[in-house]
């Protein structure tokens, strides 16, 4: 069936247009001590090379908002496709407590969780209010890749799963 909207446009049709494209699976983690705490994302990106910036993007309601706020930094924790449990532990409003879950400190002293398949930890630059959700930009200070050879979890039509072929040898994508 074909979706063909005008303004004004519907939320729920746009997030299911949006549904088809494919995105990653992070958990964002921010705080230290007893105020470290999580949430899944699936609403982020990089933003420049040189500095290296990437964003993310939470909505106002979100517990973690005041979190990163006040810790002025935060992680961004890529999921391998095993990790559908750990990404839905993180993803209710009420979610795992952190340290339930395996993490070391970063280098901004946000948790890292020890089981991701790779890590950035960033310093925030800048936010801004986008509708019903705050873009934060930061300055990526440190990386890692903590898992080789793994696919990764990916969010398509408002479900999360596994890629389940390899992605074709092709020509790289190089921005510029």
């Amino acid at each position: 069936m074909a979706v063909h909207e005008t303004d004004p446009v519907d939320g729920k049709v746009l997030r299911n247009v949006c549904g088809l494209f494919v995105t990653g699976v992070t958990v964002i983690t921010s705080g230290v001590g007893d105020a470290a705490d999580g949430t899944t994302v699936n609403s982020f990106t990089s933003v420049s090379l040189d500095p290296p910036m990437v964003l993310f993007c939470l909505h106002k309601e979100s517990r973690l908002r005041p979190v990163v706020q006040e810790t002025g930094a935060y992680a961004v924790n890529f999921l391998a496709g095993q990790h559908e449990r750990l990404a839905r532990a993180f993803a209710a409003r009420e979610t795992a407590p952190i340290h339930t879950v395996a993490s070391h400190p970063s280098v901004t002293g946000v948790p890292v969780l020890s089981e991701a398949l790779a890590f950035l930890s960033c310093r925030l630059v800048d936010e801004f209010e986008g509708g019903d959700h705050v873009v934060f930009l930061a300055e990526v200070v440190e990386l890692g890749v903590l898992r080789q050879n793994r696919e990764p979890l990916i969010f398509f039509r408002g479900a999360l799963g596994a890629l389940e072929d390899e992605p074709m040898a092709g020509h790289p994508i190089w921005d510029g």
